[in-house]
């Protein structure tokens, strides 16, 4: 039991130190807000770019390629994102809160804190699979999040110009050109590659930095029920939902955690963006990324607890 307990906790306490440096980053004033959003748009364009270039190009197919898991996450997140298109209505009547609620319980900081997860517990050359995933989960997780602020702003829902987008996503192309070049049997030369792989080892320890440094907190008293909703709905009843399934449908190791990585981790730091362009509720979207970033701590590190006391991995 304390060798479960020192796993689980090996998983969480690194990003919890990562964000508390951002923390006190943003307590000393060491940086701006403007420099932190200078920042946060490099991470995104750069080391996101090199971190899935690097990890796709490396990877080896016939071990990391995982069709099942893609399939299992190919299913989920529509199926997650229809259920709370019909429950979330009856529940709320507000429609600038609507789309807000539905994008914060079903897309996840995958990226973010997920992958950190896997890293943590199988080490940085195990992370193949979960970044693999990434290409799979992370397109979803943008089309469906237009989908569901247009269609409670009563917008027009225009999927071209959402694909554009999402191919344009440097987390998208590195993924691309890294599978292109690794099925062509292309040699990129060590002193050119090595780079990236410093690139991508940074990656996590400045985003999550930057991420704890980022953090605002605004007023909860006219969307407390609406918070806590979506707080028990994106820790609590979506992993359970689907972490059940996934033990049910036989998946265990890096696979399992993996899906916890997607399912168990906070809401995404970009819907609170999204919901702010979009006509949604920003301070309720805001207010849950803060919320379930800090609680996260606690309830992966209960997921793992309690997954590996199971021996699921």
């Amino acid at each position: 039991m304390f060798d479960n307990f020192v796993v689980a906790l090996s998983a969480v306490v690194p990003l919890f130190c990562l964000m508390s440096i951002g923390a006190f980053v943003k307590f000393q004033k060491l940086l701006t807000d403007e420099e932190l959003n200078h920042m946060n748009r490099m991470v995104f364009r750069v080391f996101f770019f090199c971190m899935m270039f690097h990890s796709i190009y490396t990877m080896d197919i016939g071990e990391n390629f995982r069709p099942k898991l893609m399939l299992f996450g190919l299913c989920a997140v529509p199926t997650m994102v229809l259920l709370l298109m019909l429950i979330i209505p009856k529940i709320e009547s507000d429609n600038k809160r609507r789309g807000v609620m539905v994008q914060a319980i079903f897309r996840s900081n995958f990226v973010l804190m997920g992958v950190p997860i896997v890293a943590n517990i199988f080490g940085d050359h195990n992370i193949a699979v979960a970044t693999t995933m990434i290409a799979v989960i992370i397109p979803m997780y943008n089309i469906f999040a237009v989908f569901a602020l247009e269609t409670f702003r009563g917008g027009k829902f225009a999927p071209l110009p959402i694909l554009k987008g999402v191919f344009k996503n440097p987390m998208i192309l590195g993924a691309l050109i890294g599978a292109a070049l690794l099925i062509s049997g292309i040699k990129i030369p060590a002193p050119i590659l090595k780079p990236f792989g410093q690139i991508s080892a940074a990656t996590t320890p400045v985003a999550l930095i930057i991420l704890g440094a980022s953090f605002k907190f605004g007023s909860t008293h006219e969307h407390r029920k609406q918070l806590l909703g979506c707080i028990l709905g994106r820790l609590i009843l979506v992993p359970s939902i689907m972490l059940s399934i996934a033990l049910l449908l036989g998946f265990r190791g890096i696979e399992f955690v993996t899906l916890i990585a997607i399912f168990g981790t906070p809401c995404a730091v970009v819907s609170f963006a999204m919901a702010q362009q979009m006509g949604g509720d920003a301070d309720l979207a805001g207010n849950c990324v803060v919320f379930t970033s800090a609680l996260s701590c606690v309830t992966i590190f209960c997921w793992i607890l309690l997954f590996k006391t199971l021996g699921i991995f």
